[in-house]
């Protein structure tokens, strides 16, 4: 059974111009850099004054544990979930696993889905 961890913070996706303004250090801090933007998800208290553009009121859920690389479909799983009941996700992968963020207003059915198909949610 995979377990899920709800992070209690509240978070924010954004668009910013550069990361001079972004505190690295911060938990739940992930940024995103391709030639044509910047991106920056992070608690919403800690939005730089420079983000040119931002989407607040997003919880996540943490996939439990250390995800080996040659582990195969476990996101796709879970997306595929809460496709199916209607909510749309923002992934992020990091090193040792990956996050699943929703819309606060999805939270409480996200949990629904994810449970009736066999997730262990932690609160």
């Amino acid at each position: 059974m995979i377990a899920l961890r709800q992070i209690k913070e509240t978070l924010s996706i954004c668009k910013v111009p550069d990361y001079t303004l972004v505190d690295l250090e911060e938990p739940y801090c992930f940024t995103g850099c391709t030639p044509d933007e910047k991106s920056l998800v992070c608690r919403t208290e800690d939005v730089p004054a420079n983000a040119s553009s931002r989407d607040d009121g997003w919880t996540a859920f943490m996939i439990e544990g250390i995800l080996d690389f040659s582990l195969i479909g476990i996101l796709s799983r879970i997306a595929g979930t809460l496709a199916d009941a209607g909510i749309g996700i923002f992934a992020i992968s990091t090193y040792n696993t990956d996050y699943i963020l929703v819309k606060d207003e999805n939270k409480t059915g996200a949990e629904d889905a994810l449970r009736k198909a066999g997730y262990l949610i932690e609160n």
